[in-house]
């Protein structure tokens, strides 16, 4: 059996899951990325109870 090698993710911006708008701050700056040519997208943090907007791809 092969080993499925890890994806190295990139937390572009972190925000509070407790936000009164809940996740579209996060979807809006994914967005904003996305139309600057990042793929990124929203993921939940259950352990620290975040939004995060991640890409598969490392930045600086």
């Amino acid at each position: 059996m092969s080993a499925i090698p890890a994806q190295t993710r990139t937390v572009l911006e972190r925000f509070p899951a407790g936000h009164p708008r809940g996740s579209w701050p996060a979807d809006e700056y994914a967005a904003a990325q996305r139309a600057q040519g990042t793929e990124a997208r929203v993921v939940m943090d259950l352990d620290s109870d975040q939004f995060l907007v991640v890409t598969n791809t490392t930045h600086p």
